[in-house]
């Protein structure tokens, strides 16, 4: 068996995403299956470069895993040979920034959404990471959630004949801060910091509804704001300048139209924190994280309207659970290793910049609608 190394930069590993999804049930995780293995015996084994702007935050992370390759300085470990890949988990306006750094230096680049604050920042990026000649990835993690792939197997084994629509509920309620601690960072709310929900939200949206349905053509939004101040993680109120729930109206090609919510302010009666309900003339699913259930053509039921009357109808019992057949890993993870097969094999991977500028591009329309009140266009974006 050959092992082979390759150097990844991990910058922004401190914070929830990139400490928790990535560096440990990615990464370290990789590490402790033996790596990765490929087609004609080489296993890739990562190499995490820790890098952060707090030393002593760092410091502990690289301990409790003991790993001792880390730096606060982004510039010296781009700098080295043994580095291939730049990964970035940082906050949304530090981004562009430091993935132009890591194209000069010739690093193949690997992020997290949004790719940048503007379609035009983005679509530059796209530009100068083609002309350096370097392979790029977008997280898309939401294609790899359990309840996703099952509802891409229905789709694929045309159980729904045509379809008509998508409903989409996400969120939950995040606390302001004052009698029980956020669950989110307080920049999240802040627009001068990058915030918001539709520049958080509508990336991933992009590309669930292109991926598993068709194309946007065309989106209506309209955001809020409405919880106008919270309370920082030092305990200081601080006003609420970003959008914290979006409601989306998006038109997608063949006519079918979907319509999602996403809040940070609403209380949780579902299944699941997420949920596609989606109709079709041969059947109806409603998929979540993990969970996919179905209702077929010829046993759905025939209820009456009569509101004279309680429903007797327990209607969640009249569908059908969707087994899982097949074991489905941890959907960072697996995006990271088809990302690195990319790198070290060349092997397709299309969830490269200009996906993730597609996902920037729609929640730049989506602001504009409710900034404007309108149905706003969604122009093709290719190269």
């Amino acid at each position: 068996m050959t092992r082979r190394s390759i150097g990844i930069i991990v910058n922004g590993v401190t914070g929830r995403m990139g400490y928790r999804q990535h560096l440990v049930r990615s990464l370290l995780a990789l590490r402790e299956q033996g790596g990765l293995a490929l087609d004609d015996g080489t296993r890739i084994w990562p190499e995490p470069i820790l890098v952060g702007r707090d030393e002593t935050r760092l410091r502990a992370v690289a301990e409790r895993h003991g790993l001792t390759d880390w730096t606060t300085d982004l510039t010296a470990a781009l700098a080295r040979d043994d580095a291939e890949i730049y990964f970035d988990a940082q906050v949304t306006q530090q981004r562009e920034k430091a993935i132009r750094q890591a194209i000069d230096a010739g690093k193949h680049i690997y992020t997290e959404k949004p790719l940048a604050e503007s379609s035009a920042g983005a679509w530059e990026l796209v530009r100068a990471a083609d002309a350096a000649g370097i392979r790029t990835g977008v997280v898309q993690d939401k294609l790899f959630l359990p309840g996703l792939r099952k509802l891409k197997r229905l789709i694929d084994g045309g159980f729904f004949g045509r379809i008509l629509s998508v409903r989409g509920e996400f969120g939950y309620w995040v606390f302001e801060g004052d009698w029980q601690p956020a669950q989110r960072p307080s920049w999240n709310y802040r627009a001068e910091d990058g915030g918001g929900i539709v520049m958080d939200m509508f990336p991933h949206w992009q590309y669930v509804l292109e991926e598993l349905f068709a194309p946007v053509r065309a989106v209506t939004c309209v955001a809020a704001t409405h919880v106008p101040q919270r309370v920082d993680e030092a305990g200081r109120p601080y006003p609420a300048t970003a959008d914290d729930a979006a409601y989306g109206i998006f038109e997608l090609d063949g006519g079918i139209i979907a319509a999602l919510n996403s809040s940070w302010t609403t209380r949780v009666h579902r299944d699941e924190l997420v949920e596609f309900h989606v109709d079709g003339t041969e059947g109806s699913a409603v998929a979540g994280l993990r969970r996919c259930r179905v209702q077929h053509r010829a046993v759905t039921p025939k209820p009456v309207w009569n509101p004279d009357l309680p429903a007797t109808e327990d209607f969640r019992a009249q569908w059908t659970e969707v087994p899982d057949n097949e074991e489905f890993d941890n959907g960072f993870k697996v995006q990271w290793e088809a990302f690195l097969r990319h790198v070290v094999t060349g092997s397709p991977f299309t969830w490269d910049f200009l996906a993730g500028a597609r996902g920037v591009q729609l929640a730049e329309l989506g602001l504009r609608s409710a900034r404007e009140g309108r149905r706003v266009e969604v122009p093709e974006l290719s190269r």
